[in-house]
């Protein structure tokens, strides 16, 4: 198998990252359930929607935007669906590429972080909304700058701050990544030679971070046990395999993972190539999957079913990491020969593939989405008063991937040319599927918005 460069890997996925978020904030996907919502309180209440405080640093980086085109006297709700979904897509993208960028100049700790973006991030970001998708992100960051730290190493102390402060209040999987991320900190700082004062001081606070977010964390799960949402989130947590764009290359690294911890001289014959190529075979045909067998469909709401077991895999590809740089004497004999150059070379071509592949049915999914949208806007601008969610075709393909009860009013009066005008609605007393926060089931205003309303 003919390897490719590491700098035409690293550009490579860089602009593959960067054109989907150019894609995907032109067909405004940050609506995409709670979404919708989220959006419509934003622009209501011309407040920051940080209702969950565990979350809210995140929610404020990424709410911003929005505040400041709406207090700007932009009015067109089509344009602020489009900046709100940039803004989202663009988070995770650039925490990725700072990712990719300190890593470039090795082939393992390359491929990892492209493992992470085809295993991790493309798999469960159609629901980009959740705060989950930027939290990752910044954590695969934070590990590629703690492992590769050089000579202005005051600056990488500094930018291991930043990180910290902004995963102190981001998702409650820090109550796992933050110990990792601070041991890892706290190791990279005791391996340098001849540290500063500033330097130590510095390490010692983005650690501190690290643990803050555990703790944060781990308070909120505790305080939120009982909540019926939590309740759901522990009881679907199991489910990820329904999500095929997450199961179908996790079932190739277990393959390959079984495989090599059986015999890691499998790593030099075929047999990778074989796996992983018939896994980016198998992933780029997915979306077509259903023409075969009606069942197998990709379906964007299990992207949100799927994070909790994302944020599992996450710990170990960054585990991995950190062992290929800290074990340089006497490693294993699977590190060994997975360090050998045409091991390496040829894992980063697969990884590359890999994510290219990935990017297929991320792409197929956002079509229908744009179609759905169209569709939406078409029956909303329409019509008048109240519509009955359950007049509408909403089991027919492509709409049963996309429609949720609750965010049905949120998104019908973004998308509406004079919203207010009609509002889907569905009949049901939201107590089998409430919003997490009561006022996204509401009617929202929006006054003086439109869909291409002049700004």
């Amino acid at each position: 198998m003919r390897s490719i460069p590491l700098s035409t890997a690293y550009r490579g996925i860089v602009l593959l990252l960067w054109a989907l978020v150019i894609h995907n904030a032109v067909e405004c996907r940050g609506l995409f359930w709670d979404g919708s919502s989220f959006l419509v309180n934003l622009l209501d209440r011309e407040r920051f929607h940080d209702f969950y405080a565990a979350r809210a640093h995140i929610d404020w980086l990424t709410q911003a935007p929005m505040l400041l085109l709406a207090d700007a006297g932009l009015r067109d709700t089509r344009l602020l669906a489009m900046a709100y979904s940039a803004t989202l897509f663009a988070v995770p993208a650039a925490l990725y590429h700072l990712a990719l960028a300190r890593v470039r100049h090795d082939p393992l700790l390359l491929a990892a972080v492209i493992a992470v973006v085809v295993t991790v991030y493309l798999p469960t970001s159609f629901f980009i909304v959740g705060e989950y998708n930027a939290t990752f992100a910044a954590v695969t960051a934070a590990m590629a700058v703690a492992l590769t730290m050089g000579d202005k190493r005051l600056r990488d102390a500094v930018i291991l701050c930043a990180l910290g402060a902004l995963c102190l209040r981001s998702y409650e999987a820090m109550v796992y990544l933050g110990p990792l991320l601070a041991a890892a900190i706290v190791w990279a700082s005791r391996r340098t030679a001849t540290p500063g004062f500033g330097f130590r001081v510095l390490c010692a606070l983005a650690a501190l971070a690290f643990i803050g977010a555990a703790v944060v964390s781990a308070a909120t799960i505790f305080d939120y046990w009982d909540h019926p949402h939590f309740l759901k989130v522990r009881s679907t947590s199991v489910d990820f395999w329904q999500n095929m764009q997450f199961a179908i290359p996790l079932s190739g690294f277990v393959i390959c993972g079984v495989a090599c911890l059986r015999r890691p001289a499998w790593l030099q014959g075929r047999g990778p190539v074989i796996v992983l190529g018939t896994i980016v075979v198998l992933l780029a045909l997915s979306p077509w999957w259903r023409v075969v067998h009606p069942p197998s469909i990709l379906y964007p709401p299990s992207h949100y079913v799927a994070r909790q077991a994302a944020g599992i895999l996450l710990v170990a590809l960054l585990g991995g990491m950190w062992l290929h740089i800290g074990r340089r004497s006497e490693p294993p004999v699977v590190l060994t020969i997975l360090r050998q150059a045409t091991v390496s070379q040829r894992l980063l071509t697969l990884m590359t593939a890999l994510t290219f592949a990935a990017a297929v049915p991320d792409i197929a999914l956002t079509r229908l989405w744009a179609g759905y949208l169209d569709d939406l806007r078409g029956v909303v601008n329409e019509r008048t008063g109240i519509i009955r969610a359950e007049t509408l075709p909403l089991h027919d393909w492509p709409n049963k991937l996309f429609f949720q009860d609750w965010s049905f009013p949120a998104l019908s009066a973004i998308v509406s040319r004079t919203p207010g005008k009609a509002y889907v609605v569905v009949d049901q007393d939201y107590l089998s599927n409430p919003p997490f926060e009561p006022e996204c089931g509401l009617l929202p205003k929006l006054r003086g918005y439109g869909w291409d309303a002049p700004g």
